[in-house]
């Protein structure tokens, strides 16, 4: 074994110890909810890559990862930790997970809390500079659901919503961080990167304006969101919609609603005459159907958390976003 692989190796088992360990002795506390998990934007500097070499680049969601891979190209060799159809919320990583990380030169997150499961592994694996893609996006906050009635309880580590995928520009300022990480770390690639962001770019403009067409169909009146957790705020705030109610309080589907939670958003369902309850493909949709029975509405499901399967009708961002705005403009209009 070259002394290389044998440094890595002994990386990869004091990373795996320290996670089981800290796992054993029950969970960690999340996060604070007034920063990002990983402390902002790290200080970057190049990486020395011998020839052929890639920069090994990890992202945590689909999401992320899609658009990680529309930047870097074949310039980078890309791994996504969760698979497609994991609920970011509850994913727990295996020991591949771990390997990933502590191999990468690069990982990229979300940012905003969304990866609480993520918390340690990031802090323990050591080496890659974990950059949140989110940072310079004004996050919204609990209290700006909009909701009709008095807002449900929020529980801890909650505060911010960490969703802004919803809203194509705040992918634009994806973009940018991707690139600017990218090219630092491997200065030799630079205009590709900035080529291929551009180009992104322009793709994230043209969907804007696709929505606002599809959207402009939905009478004001019908503009009203119902979810399974809040995480369409984003979109709401950019499209005219108003986010009234959700099954699962606050911004995670691992919250736990109480029975006067759900008496609440059943009232405010039936005052308000929303038709649809829109649940994500990572959620479970019984709690949401048991509403849904008790109101007289359906339940339409969108990709909210995760790209499909490769081939399926949101295996990309954009694809993600034209579905579900589809699928949300259909049951409304």
């Amino acid at each position: 074994m070259s002394a290389t692989n044998l440094k890595r190796t002994v990386v990869l088992l004091i990373v795996w110890v320290g996670v089981t360990a800290l796992t054993a002795c029950g969970p960690a506390s999340p996060p604070s909810a007034d920063r990002d998990m990983t402390g902002g934007p790290p200080t970057l500097t190049a990486v020395p890559l011998s020839a052929g070499e890639k920069l090994r680049v990890v992202a945590t969601t689909t999401l992320v990862g899609d658009v990680v891979r529309a930047v870097g190209g074949d310039a980078i060799q890309l791994t996504v930790l969760l698979p497609a159809g994991a609920d970011p919320h509850t994913f727990e990583p295996a020991p591949q997970d771990v390997a990933a990380v502590a191999d990468a030169h690069l990982v990229f997150v979300n940012g905003g809390g969304l990866e609480t499961f993520l918390a340690r592994l990031l802090e323990n694996a050591g080496g890659a500079a974990a950059v949140p893609v989110s940072e310079g996006v004004v996050f919204r906050q609990a209290g700006e659901e909009h909701e009709a009635e008095a807002p449900q309880t929020m529980p801890p580590g909650e505060g911010v919503d960490p969703h802004v995928w919803f809203n194509p520009w705040n992918v634009v300022v994806w973009t940018r961080n991707i690139e600017g990480a990218l090219s630092t770390l491997d200065p030799a690639n630079a205009r590709l990167y900035a080529a291929n962001a551009r180009r992104y770019r322009l793709e994230l403009q043209e969907l804007d304006a696709w929505i606002e067409e599809q959207v402009a169909q939905v009478p004001q009146s019908r503009r009203q969101l119902v979810t399974d957790h809040a995480v369409l705020g984003y979109f709401a705030d950019r499209y005219g919609f108003e986010q009234v109610g959700a099954v699962f309080p606050g911004f995670s589907s691992a919250a736990a609603p109480s029975a006067r939670d759900l008496a609440r958003l059943e009232e405010t369902i039936r005052a308000l005459d929303v038709p649809a309850i829109f649940v994500g493909t990572t959620v479970n949709p019984n709690l949401a159907q048991r509403i849904a029975d008790d109101t007289g509405v359906r339940v339409v499901s969108l990709y909210t958390g995760s790209l499909s399967e490769k081939g399926g009708p949101a295996d990309s961002y954009l694809s993600f976003m034209r579905y579900d705005v589809s699928a949300i403009v259909e049951a409304l209009r």
